[in-house]
């Protein structure tokens, strides 16, 4: 497994916002308000784990990786480095959800009261759902090995970042 591919989010954020932007396009007179405490469990999220992160580049600088009372078990960081590619997909496709209801809204907020209102609460979705890429994709990298034996490339000698 290796890391995710900001190129891949970027496509996965770009067609969320098209998607997005259509739903909204016909279907907007039915959503429910969109306040500020909308995407905010995000913004929690993303916060979770960078606080994660935290723990985890603590704990692998310090050598603690193995079995044993504060260390963390390899199948541990494992286990974080898929949460953190699985969080990093969903950031990034709610990203571009609100990305696309953004869209819509911003033309139309002199026009419509409910579109005005809406939009602080979608931008803080969005930000929310950015900071949760942006904490998964920290934590995915905290989980690195320092002594990575293919140098960043993976089994078959493919560079693994972008």
């Amino acid at each position: 497994m290796g890391p995710t591919r900001t190129r891949e989010l970027l496509a996965a954020t770009l067609a969320a916002a098209v998607f997005g932007y259509l739903v909204v396009r016909g279907v907007y007179r039915y959503f429910p308000a969109v306040t500020l405490w909308t995407g905010l469990s995000l913004l929690a999220v993303a916060a979770g784990e960078a606080a994660w992160a935290w723990s985890v580049r603590s704990r692998i600088r310090e050598g603690r990786i193995g079995v044993g009372g504060g260390r963390l078990h390899p199948l541990a960081v494992a286990r974080t480095v898929a949460i953190a590619k699985a969080s990093a997909w969903v950031g990034a496709v709610m990203l571009g959800w609100w990305l696309g209801v953004l869209a819509y809204l911003l033309p139309r907020r002199s026009e419509l009261r409910v579109a005005a209102a809406d939009a602080p609460g979608v931008v803080v979705a969005a930000v929310s759902a950015f900071a949760l890429v942006v904490a998964a994709l920290w934590l995915q990298h905290c989980c690195k090995s320092p002594g990575d034996p293919f140098g960043g490339k993976d089994a078959a000698g493919e560079l693994l970042t972008d």
